[in-house]
């Protein structure tokens, strides 16, 4: 049996563009995107303002950046619970490396980089070659990294960050800020990996049939090494991008991040299952949670009301994305 022969998502169906894109599993996060979107136009008087626009794509930034990688781990079929620790240890890691070691910026976030890496191989490795479960496996690393990023900064926040590593959170290009450009980014390279290489193909089929991909020759363990191991790269990024915009290592940021992008994903149309989704849906899907904690905030909905309605849409979703797949 070819690898290729297991990917989940059917063939591109004749017809115009509005055909394809119906069929696509992004098609109904983008509905739901656009309808709450009408919906707080008129509730609102400025949520078209582009202050306002920019305000939602900023503060949706941190988590869509973490989706991209927790995706790939549950187009696998597996979780990553460790990212929002990860978030947390490779800020502090950067920020101390720079404010206590004297390390340039530019030195100092690769090895902050590398150390989300490193979790997320750690990781990988567990649950593709020990076949431990991964959501064991990851709340435990997420323990192991949180407890570290506290030993580390001895639970205080690290701050006096260098000017020049502000740029990452606060600066400006072209009118955009620096951390929506860094989120566009991640997701085109993202679109490329999954959508035009071997490897999101892969992906896919070990998402829909494991067995029948790794009788097919493909060598799955490599695969969800690599995919645990982009997770922990991207939570490493957003902590990066976190801690530049607080200009401080907070030891105690990113607790219920890793809730926050599981939601963003499976309301982006991705099977909590595994094997059928879209990275576009992910980024739908966290410009959504954005586009409600923003618009719910500027018409007085009550912070405690929010989550219930929040924790309603992801169950819609998740129903929704069952019985498509049905």
């Amino acid at each position: 049996m070819n690898a290729t022969a297991t990917h989940p998502v059917p063939p591109v169906p004749a017809g115009g563009l509005f055909t394809r894109l119906r069929r696509s599993t992004a098609f109904l996060p983008l509905v739901g995107l656009v309808a709450i979107s009408v919906f707080m136009i008129v509730a609102t008087d400025n949520f078209l303002s582009w202050s306002n626009l920019q305000n939602i794509a900023l503060q949706s930034s941190i988590n869509a950046i973490i989706a991209v990688g927790m995706t790939a781990a549950i187009l696998t079929g597996g979780i990553d619970l460790s990212v929002g620790a990860v978030v947390a240890l490779s800020g502090t890691l950067a920020s101390g490396l720079m404010v206590q070691f004297g390390l340039p910026p530019v030195l100092a976030v690769p090895l902050g980089l590398g150390v989300g890496v490193v979790i997320g191989l750690f990781n990988g490795y567990c649950v593709a070659y020990l076949r431990m479960p991964p959501i064991i496996v990851t709340l435990a690393t997420m323990g192991i990294a949180r407890g570290i990023a506290l030993i580390y900064t001895g639970g205080y926040p690290i701050d006096g960050l260098p000017d020049s590593f502000a740029f990452l959170g606060g600066g400006v290009l072209a009118g955009i800020k620096v951390p929506i450009l860094i989120m566009l980014a991640t997701y085109l390279a993202a679109y490329v990996l999954l959508n035009m290489a071997p490897f999101g193909r892969y992906v896919y089929a070990i998402g829909g049939n494991e067995e029948a991909t790794r009788l097919s020759g493909v060598r799955v363990s490599r695969y969800k090494l690599l995919v645990y191991a982009l997770s922990g790269f991207t939570a490493a990024v957003a902590g990066i991008v976190q801690a530049s915009r607080v200009t401080s290592g907070q030891p105690g940021v990113g607790v219920g991040f890793e809730l926050d992008a599981i939601a963003a994903v499976v309301m982006g149309g991705t099977s909590i299952a595994g094997g059928r989704g879209a990275i576009v849906g992910t980024l739908v899907g966290a410009l959504l949670l954005g586009v409600l904690n923003n618009g719910l905030n500027m018409i007085g909905v009550s912070p405690y009301l929010q989550l219930i309605i929040k924790g309603g849409i992801v169950l819609l979703a998740i129903f929704i994305s069952r019985e498509a797949k049905r």
